[in-house]
């Protein structure tokens, strides 16, 4: 198998530093599920042995998901006599973790001194069974072997986020102080996205791939289903809306797999994308039923370690505090497009070219607008880049919602009684904040004379509850840009399009 890595050119080189040094390494990979994790590595090993077969022994192993400690042993033990089947490997295996590392360290022994050993452990936490103490012989072996033989390269992946943060890059114990690198491999960006497409041969505009990446994000095994010759709308009809379609399972298997409590996180992730502009932490505690105090953060920290949620933390509203957003495009689509369909299509199916009628509908486009939205959240530096701001500029957004009896007085029109929302903000380092209203439209967007006595309005309702004195700058965020008008040259001072995306 040879295979092209696309993008991920940072992680490759931090692979291949990890490689070529002289000194034993630590790896700690993760990040969601669908993202790429084994495939870069697999990849990445799999020239170098191509390249170099007499100086490289890779060892792969992946955890079973939902499997007893002897059958992961076995695996374990499978894999051993494929690496090292030179050394006259035996399928010998072990009664437990301990007995299987002794193993492992004497076909070690054997290796000739001038070969690397890369140790290729995914899906780490799933070996890790109750009562294993799996974890506990690694520290063991680590410390006392391994890490005293230069040829060593140790991986350790996972798509359990949080698991791998706690257990091994933040580890307490054995392990303390011992990873040496770490990847947290993301999601591709609108820019990426389309290189990938492009080299698929799939060869799309930026609206397409736009409007494919509203659905998908940028996960690596979603994209391998797009079929080259159909448009956006084609492709997500045949992924979502027929029977046995490919999106319709994967929102259980994605949060079983990331995180060790998925019933709650789902019921966490239900009620952030309730809210299209956030829900304050102490809210969202609140509602959240079943689940104890502390395990409440826990469960929102493994969310956003996951990529699924953003945490934003309001400056100007401490009784807000910290608050949360679904930016995870799949869900967003799921919960609101598929989840209440599911049976029907689970069972026979939609009439062909149902999708393409429904985005007739203002729901859609309504619908589209919120996940633009999501998808400015997950390109806040190319905005900043666009933007000319300094990577210290705090991103943000900001809501007042005034007391009830004082938004039915009779000049809540032209007071601070007057609720709004801004969709995205920058605290920026020189004195400045920059309020960005973010509009998807298919043409140009136009700034009238009651959008712009809106705009005066919302900065106005800004500037005296937070009573900043930082100068305002008002940004359009348009995915077809701005038409000019004698009000966007006064109030506007940049505009950030679609096509700014996909710029390197």
């Amino acid at each position: 198998m040879r295979s092209n890595i696309i993008s991920r050119e940072k992680e490759i080189k931090i692979l291949e530093e990890f490689y070529t040094s002289n000194i034993p390494e630590l790896l700690a990979l993760y990040g969601r599920r669908r993202v790429g994790k084994t495939f870069l590595v697999r990849s990445f090993f799999e020239r170098k042995k191509q390249k170099k077969q007499k100086e490289i022994i890779f060892l792969d192993i992946t955890g079973m998901q939902n499997g007893f400690m002897a059958e992961q042993i076995r695996n374990f033990t499978d894999a051993l006599g494929t690496a090292f089947v030179h050394q006259g490997a035996r399928l010998e295996a072990g009664k437990n973790w301990y007995e299987s590392f002794r193993i492992l360290s004497e076909y070690i022994k054997l290796v000739p001194e001038d070969k690397k050993i890369v140790l290729f452990f995914d899906e780490f936490p799933w070996m890790v069974t109750k009562n294993s103490k799996l974890l506990q012989f690694l520290e063991y072996y680590w410390n006392h072997d391994w890490s005293k033989d230069n040829r060593i390269k140790l991986i350790i992946c996972g798509s359990s986020a949080g698991w791998i943060l706690k257990n091994i890059i933040n580890n307490t114990k054995g392990l303390y102080n011992r990873v040496t690198r770490t990847i947290q491999l993301e999601p591709f960006d609108l820019q990426e996205t389309k290189k990938y497409l492009f080299h698929k041969g799939i060869r799309l505009n930026n609206r397409q791939v736009a409007e494919l990446y509203m659905v998908l994000g940028g996960i690596p095994h979603y994209l391998n289903q797009v079929t080259k010759g159909l448009s956006a709308t084609q492709v997500i009809e045949q992924l979502a809306f027929v029977k046995k379609g490919f999106l319709l399972d994967e929102f259980e298997k994605l949060y079983a797999t990331l995180l060790h409590d998925a019933k709650n996180c789902i019921e966490i992730i239900r009620l952030i994308a309730q809210h299209r502009y956030g829900i304050g932490q102490q809210e969202l505690l609140e509602k959240i039923s079943d689940v104890g105090g502390g395990s409440k953060i826990k469960l929102l920290d493994d969310l956003e370690n996951a990529g699924l949620i953003m945490k934003f933390k309001s400056k100007w509203n401490r009784k807000r505090g910290i608050y949360y957003i679904v930016t995870d495009e799949y869900s967003l689509f799921y919960l609101y497009w598929i989840e209440p369909i599911k049976e029907t299509l689970l069972v026979k199916g939609l009439r062909k070219g149902y999708w393409e009628k429904t985005q007739l509908n203002p729901s859609w486009h309504i619908w589209k607008g919120y996940a633009f939205e999501a998808l400015c959240y997950k390109h806040l530096a190319k905005i900043g880049d666009v933007l000319s701001l300094s990577p210290t500029a705090i991103p943000g957004t900001w809501k007042y919602v005034p007391k009830r009896n004082k938004a039915k007085t009779k000049n809540a029109k032209n007071t601070d009684m007057q609720g709004t929302q801004i969709d995205l903000l920058f605290d920026r380092d020189d004195d400045v904040i920059t309020i960005c209203e973010i509009k998807y439209t298919k043409e140009p967007f136009i700034i009238d004379k009651q959008y712009a006595h809106n705009l005066i309005n919302k900065t106005g309702i800004f500037r005296r509850i937070t009573k900043t004195t930082k100068q305002i700058f008002i940004a359009i965020i348009s995915a077809n840009g701005l038409k000019p008008s004698i009000y966007s040259e006064e109030m506007i001072s940049n505009v950030v399009t679609l096509d700014d995306f996909f710029k390197e």
